[in-house]
């Protein structure tokens, strides 16, 4: 029998990769805090990484587990940690892996949470270096003899910026690298990690895989791709015997155990029940998206649409190359005079709200909300104008959509 499609997976992977108990179809939650050992010796063997097992409920257990293997079968790596957000995931695992005098060469182009992260991060003694991640030369221009990984996010938000990211994998391998990049805009099938040479892919799973903005929860997977032996900040006793684990060994102990950000059973159950249905609503959400991009190209009150499908985009061709479709996200500047706020009061099917990867179409004034705190000068740096409006297309019919901004553009 050939492999089954990315939606029959999906579909079944509860299932047919965690074997419910009775017949069931999904795994059965486990709010449990404590676990029983018969065995003293069996409890001490799971402590010591001996042995897998759950030996307490912040660190983990049978519901996380489950959606764990259901993800890095998902993005074709060898393991996963979650966490109870996606930031908690970031947070997690660069506490984990890196400390004072390391250096990051990371994407310019960052979301707002995750660029406010990184200044903290500067504040512990983590050199940064910001970098436009479009271009490969830059990348390679911003290494230092302290580098210890690249990061980037696959399309940035909001402006929808493509990182080079076959050129910059590649690169990575060759230096010995970690190369992190946050999933989150392009969750599987639209991006091959494995084969963009990514060492470790973070997702916030309260986007597309949740979908239905009722859950928050995140994820980090190890692709298998990076060495772990040349990664000098592994501490002794996460070395396990498979040198391919020393990773996400050390932010499951020092990120999930230590920090504490751990995810419900019930947000694990409500992810994994969502990711049933990933590739049916990302694929009607991308193609709402480019139909309504294409139409807000046309309309003269509109004056700079942002979307890597559209062929001016200026990393079409990365796009194209590098991701299984272009994603639900696009932004779009208003021309000068009116209001992005009066203009959004307009609209009657969209939603105001600040959120990702829901069914339904949301939208917000970006640079007075979750990018106000980055300044104006920041900002602009980033690409991001006054005017700017970010906009997560949903699974709404198409002419819907349309006839909403026709009514809400008709009154300016």
């Amino acid at each position: 029998m050939t492999k089954p499609g990315v939606t029959t997976r999906q579909v079944h992977a509860d299932r047919q990769l965690n074997h419910p108990a009775d017949g069931a179809v999904h795994t059965s939650t486990t709010n449990a805090v404590l676990f029983e050992f018969e065995k003293t010796q069996d409890l001490v063997d799971v402590f010591q990484g001996k042995k897998m097992g759950h030996v307490y409920g912040r660190s983990s257990s049978g519901s996380m587990a489950a959606l764990q293997t259901i993800i890095a079968d998902m993005e074709g790596g060898i393991a996963t940690a979650c966490f109870a957000t996606g930031m908690a995931a970031i947070t997690s695992t660069m506490l984990s892996l890196f400390k004072a005098g390391d250096h990051l060469i990371v994407s310019q182009y960052l979301f707002g949470n995750t660029r406010s992260f990184l200044d903290t991060l500067m504040d512990l003694g983590v050199e940064l270096t910001f970098v436009d991640v479009t271009s490969i030369r830059d990348v390679i221009a911003a290494k230092q003899d302290n580098t210890r990984a690249v990061f980037t996010e696959t399309i940035a938000n909001p402006v929808t910026q493509v990182a080079d990211l076959r050129a910059i994998g590649k690169w990575c391998e060759e230096q010995k690298l970690l190369f992190m990049v946050d999933n989150t805009m392009t969750p599987p099938p639209a991006f091959d990690a494995k084969a963009m040479k990514v060492s470790l892919v973070l997702n916030s799973l309260t986007k597309y895989h949740g979908g239905h903005g009722h859950v928050l929860g995140g994820a980090v997977t190890d692709m298998g791709n990076f060495d772990w032996t040349s990664f000098s900040n592994i501490k002794p006793a996460y070395q396990v015997a498979d040198e391919r684990m020393w990773g996400i060994t050390q932010i499951r102990k020092k990120g999930l155990r230590d920090l504490g950000a751990t995810l419900a059973a019930q947000s694990a159950h409500l992810i994994s029940v969502g990711i049933e249905t990933l590739s049916l609503r990302m694929a009607r959400s991308t193609e709402n998206a480019m139909k309504l991009a294409t139409y807000l190209e046309s309309q003269d009150k509109i004056e700079r649409v942002y979307y890597p499908g559209l062929s001016n985009h200026p990393q079409h061709y990365f796009a194209r190359e590098q991701l299984g479709g272009y994603g639900a996200i696009l932004s779009f500047d208003l021309v000068p005079g009116i209001d992005p706020c009066e203009f959004l009061d307009e609209l009657k099917l969209v939603l105001s709200a600040t959120h990702l990867g829901d069914t339904r179409t949301l939208a917000l004034p970006v640079a007075s909300t979750i990018f106000f705190e980055n300044g104006q000068r920041e900002r602009a740096r980033m690409g991001i104008t006054e005017t700017m409006i970010r906009m997560s297309v949903g699974i709404e019919d198409t002419d819907d959509l349309v006839a909403d901004f026709d009514q809400a553009l008709a009154k300016f």
